[in-house]
């Protein structure tokens, strides 16, 4: 798909994005709604469509109230609601090696829901279409990012960047022989971000050693909106909770399938995840089982599997003069507490509401000065969850007997303190990072 439009010199955009994913479709949206002229550029053909016949996807995010309360303001859940999603009211984590368990309630936690299940190609579909809806916004889709142009110097001091002829721009050079001149280009191109790799910034990153395996079953019992997670000595099992129309729900039809739907993320060793993923399904199902203690009784079936490596990434730096990263270009986390997408969602709202008070402040959008005020926002808050993650990947990785019991006996302390029960829920509601006013809903 091509949407590109002929732009005015000297640059053609205020902020050209790569990457049309999640957080970038968000972040365009979110300049694109505040008056700036915006390119997205993706490397996949088309835009994503979703269409109620659709089974789900093994991709899921569990998005917090404060990531739906950005895309309710930007005119996106009510698509996403309309289509479908699954509001989550409880959490249960509990230990394989011992009997620590702890649990958690949107009842306990003062709230209607805890956050919501949605597939990605659901959220990634809402935003095309209010992307569709915003004229400041182009999309090229089908070109790759092949060379990347800074700015010599560190800062701009203009009015507007596209209006002085003699000011710098970043540029791009894309797959297909043409360029692109912008005030400032942001990297959303996801954990290999070719941009990154670009600009030459360094990452610090390990490889945790283990692989997620990710499909999506029906089990005999409903999961009564429930998230749960098992921790494995190889890694975390999660079922998620997943709402699946009732034409999908049962090969006979049966309406109480469509809640007995999960997305499931199994995080183990390179070589168990190849001994599962060639598995015929029916004994796929059966260790499955075994390994979740059948607490959703019988696995009846199995979607296709996928499977992927967890690396932990953080960037060295978020921002350069005309470059600034977000999401996953900018950290990489362990999916165990599904916060991926929103950290990243917070990256885009706090860089939005940057951009746009220092563009009316007139502020060069690529003056690196300015893009610092993002960093300082941004990089502590994430640094702390990725040490948070990798703390626990770590702890219930643990074999050593005196790691087992006082992991055990910790689950149980806190499983029986609802007021720091509250306090960890309310980390992972996104409570910690408070959507900026400006991203609000009106």
């Amino acid at each position: 798909m091509n949407e590109h439009r002929r732009l005015d010199a000297p640059h053609e955009v205020d902020v050209a994005i790569v990457g049309a994913g999640i957080v970038g479709a968000t972040l365009a949206l979110l300049l694109g709604q505040g008056g700036l002229r915006v390119l997205l550029i993706e490397g996949r053909e088309g835009i994503v469509d979703w269409q109620p016949a659709l089974a789900p996807e093994p991709r899921v995010s569990a998005l917090t109230p404060v990531s739906r309360q950005l895309l309710s303001g930007l005119g996106v859940w009510k698509d996403i609601a309309q289509s479908r999603l699954m509001p989550y009211t409880g959490m249960q984590v509990w230990d394989a090696e011992g009997n620590g368990e702890i649990g958690f309630s949107a009842e306990q936690s003062g709230v209607s829901e805890l956050g919501h299940i949605v597939e990605n190609r659901v959220t990634q579909a809402a935003l095309e279409q209010a992307i569709s809806r915003c004229p400041s916004i182009t999309r090229r889709y089908g070109v790759r990012v092949s060379g990347l142009g800074l700015p010599r110097t560190g800062s701009v001091s203009v009015v507007s960047a596209y209006q002085l002829e003699g000011a710098e721009a970043s540029s791009l050079t894309l797959s297909d022989g043409s360029s692109v001149a912008a005030g400032l280009v942001v990297a959303a191109d996801g954990a290999r971000s070719r941009l990154r790799e670009l600009a030459g910034i360094e990452t610090r990153e390990h490889d945790t050693g283990q692989v997620a395996l990710v499909t999506t079953v029906r089990t005999a019992h409903s999961h009564q909106g429930v998230a749960r997670q098992r921790f494995l000595p190889t890694g975390p099992l999660a079922f998620l909770p997943l709402a699946v129309n009732s034409a999908l729900a049962h090969p006979e039809g049966e309406a109480s399938g469509a809640q007995r739907h999960c997305s499931i993320v199994w995080s183990t060793t390179p070589q168990e995840a190849e001994r599962l993923l060639a598995l015929p399904e029916t004994d796929f199902c059966h260790e499955l089982e075994a390994a979740f203690e059948g607490k959703l009784g019988t696995v009846e079936y199995s979607a296709e599997r996928f499977s992927f490596p967890l690396h932990q990434r953080h960037a060295q730096e978020y921002v350069l003069p005309g470059l600034a990263l977000v999401g996953d270009a900018a950290h990489a986390i362990h999916p165990l507490a599904g916060q991926g997408v929103n950290l990243g969602l917070m990256d885009v709202a706090v860089l939005a509401e940057e951009l746009l008070d220092g563009h009316r402040r007139g502020v060069a959008l690529g003056d690196e000065r300015w893009l610092k005020r993002y960093r300082r926002r941004r990089r502590s808050d994430n640094a702390v969850m990725l040490k948070m993650m990798d703390g626990f990947r770590l702890l219930f990785g643990s074999r050593k007997p005196g790691v087992r019991l006082v992991r055990n006996l910790g689950l149980g302390w806190v499983d029986g303190s609802v007021e720091l029960k509250r306090l960890l829920m309310r980390q992972a509601m996104g409570e910690r990072g408070e959507l900026p006013e400006s991203c609000r809903p009106r």
